[in-house]
């Protein structure tokens, strides 16, 4: 819901020359927009999507010109899924939106905590960390000044204990963080 939060503080704030677009309809959110196509497909994982070469067929249904990408926690559950497999997959997508549109705008986002870092899974929090560290210098390494990539910091400030019910998924507190991470 944190997208349908972003929106409505773009519109509210003068930015309305933009339209959301994705294969997948609104979430349901209390507070969705109409239109609120997005590519949050929930239980992927970022080495799924690079692997089986998902994102083509997404990336030619709706020709994005910025894409936002929060992606890396269900790859975090799993210590196979080192951070530089991670990095490849996230290497092999942003080929593939470069080869859908030379010009794309790349967000990607430090992904928010998973768990806690004495909870469920501290493995999985510290690689949620290891990743996060990762990914400026990632990002660095591929930025272009046609398609630049920008790191959006989603994990200061997130707690998992008051912004999520669950440790994973966020509540509507975690939502309105995320959305202001963006914003």
């Amino acid at each position: 819901c944190w997208r349908a939060i972003l929106w409505n503080r773009l519109n509210a704030n003068g930015y309305t020359d933009f339209q959301p677009v994705g294969t997948l309809a609104p979430a349901g959110c209390a507070n969705d927009i109409p239109n609120d196509y997005h590519e949050g497909h929930g239980g992927y994982l970022a080495t799924g999507i690079a692997n089986n070469d998902q994102l083509p067929p997404w990336l030619a249904a709706t020709n994005p010109d910025i894409v936002m990408m929060h992606l890396g926690t269900n790859d975090s559950f799993s210590a196979s899924n080192t951070v530089s497999i991670i990095l490849a997959a996230y290497t092999k997508m942003v080929g593939q939106m470069r080869a859908n549109n030379p010009n794309m705008k790349i967000l990607v986002a430090q992904i928010i905590p998973l768990y806690s870092p004495t909870g469920q899974c501290p493995d999985c929090w510290q690689r949620v960390v290891d990743l996060n560290a990762a990914i400026p210098a990632w990002a660095a390494g591929l930025t272009t000044a046609q398609s630049p990539i920008i790191v959006v910091d989603v994990w200061t400030g997130f707690d998992t204990t008051t912004d999520t019910g669950d440790g994973i998924h966020p509540n509507d507190l975690g939502n309105q963080k995320m959305s202001d991470s963006w914003y």
